[in-house]
C-alpha cells in the first residue's frame, strides 16, 4: 500500500518540481533586476547622492523637498490620470479581442498573432513606429482622419492629444491579457453555454451572467497586474514620442525620476520619488483589493 501511495505522489511531486524550473528563471530576474535594486534605492532615498562623491545622509529632506516640488506633483497628476484611463482601457481591450476571437475559424489565428504582436515589440522600436503614424503633416493617423473629414491633429503639440497618444500607444501592447482572457474563456465548460442558450439567454445576458462573474478573479489579477505596469511602461514613449511635453503634460514620474537621476546626478532625490511611486502602487493595490472583497461580498456591511 505504501509503494502504491509513494507511485502516486511521485507525478505531483514531479509536477512541482517541473513549474518550479519552469519559475526559476522569471524568479531570478525579478530579484537580480526588480527587488535588490528596489531594496538598494530604498536608502538613498535618505541621502544627498551624485553617483561622484559618496552619498551623505540627509534625512527626510529629500522628501520635504518633494511636497514644494511643482513638477513633481504635475508628475504624479499626470500619471494618476494615465493609470486610470489605461488601465481599464487595456483591460476592455483585452476582453473585447478574447471574445472577439474566441470561436477557431477561418484567419483566427492570424488574428490572435496580430493582437498579440504589439507586446514582443520592444518599447523603444515600437515608440519609434508610432511616432512615424502620429505625425501630424505625414503621419497614416492624421490622413485616415481626414478621409473621413475630420481635421488634422497636432499630437504632439497639444496637452490632451499628447496624452491621448501615449495612451493609445501603450493600449495597443494588450497581448498578455488577451492571451490570459482568451484562456479563461476557453476554460468556461461548455454545458453552461448550452445550458444558456436552451434557457433563451442573449448575448448580453450570458455575458453578464455566465461569462463575466466566472472570469472575474483573472480579470481582477490581470488589474491589478496592469496597474504596476501602466505607472511604469509610460517612461520610453514618453521620452521619445513627446518628450515630456507639451508644457510637461506628458511627464510621469518615471521620466521624471530618470530625468533628476541621470540628466541632474540628483539620486537621492529620484530614490526619494521611486520609494512614493513604490508607495503609491501599494495604496492603489490595496484599494483595488479591498473593491475587490466587498464586490465578492455583495458590498455588504461588516458585522
Amino acid at each position: 500500500m505504501s509503494q502504491s501511495l509513494s507511485t502516486k505522489r511521485r507525478p505531483l511531486f514531479t509536477y512541482h518540481r517541473q513549474a518550479a524550473l519552469m519559475l526559476l528563471p522569471y524568479v531570478l530576474g525579478l530579484v537580480v533586476l526588480v527587488l535588490l535594486p528596489t531594496i538598494a534605492a530604498l536608502p538613498l532615498a535618505f541621502t544627498s547622492y551624485n553617483a561622484i562623491q559618496s552619498p551623505v545622509y540627509i534625512g527626510l529632506d529629500n522628501f520635504r523637498e518633494l511636497i514644494d516640488d511643482p513638477l513633481f506633483e504635475l508628475a504624479l497628476k499626470n500619471s494618476l490620470v494615465f493609470m486610470v484611463i489605461a488601465s481599464p482601457l487595456r483591460l476592455v481591450g483585452a476582453l473585447a479581442f478574447a471574445l472577439l476571437l474566441r470561436r477557431p475559424g477561418c484567419g483566427v489565428g492570424a488574428s490572435r498573432a496580430a493582437v498579440y504582436l504589439p507586446t514582443v515589440v520592444p518599447d523603444v522600436a515600437w515608440a519609434l513606429v508610432w511616432l512615424w503614424i502620429l505625425n501630424p503633416l505625414f503621419g497614416p493617423l492624421n490622413q485616415l482622419l481626414g478621409v473621413f473629414g475630420i481635421p488634422s491633429v497636432a499630437w504632439g503639440v497639444e496637452t490632451w492629444p499628447a496624452r491621448f497618444a501615449i495612451i493609445l500607444l501603450i493600449a495597443w501592447q494588450l497581448g498578455e491579457g488577451f492571451v490570459l482572457c482568451l484562456a479563461a474563456l476557453q476554460d468556461i465548460p461548455k454545458e453552461l453555454d448550452e445550458q444558456a442558450a436552451v434557457d433563451g439567454s442573449g448575448p448580453l445576458q450570458h455575458f453578464a451572467t455566465i461569462t463575466l462573474p466566472l472570469i472575474a478573479p483573472l480579470l481582477l489579477i490581470f488589474l491589478m497586474r496592469d496597474t504596476i505596469l501602466t505607472l511604469q511602461s509610460n517612461f520610453v514613449p514618453a521620452l521619445i514620442v513627446t518628450r515630456g511635453g507639451p508644457n510637461y503634460a506628458t511627464t510621469y514620474l518615471p521620466l521624471y525620476i530618470y530625468t533628476n537621476a541621470f540628466d541632474f546626478l540628483r539620486f537621492g532625490y529620484a530614490a526619494a520619488m521611486t520609494t512614493v511611486l513604490i508607495g503609491i502602487t501599494a495604496a492603489v493595490l490595496f484599494i483595488q483589493y479591498r473593491i475587490a472583497t466587498r464586490w465578492k461580498m455583495g458590498f455588504a456591511r461588516d458585522d
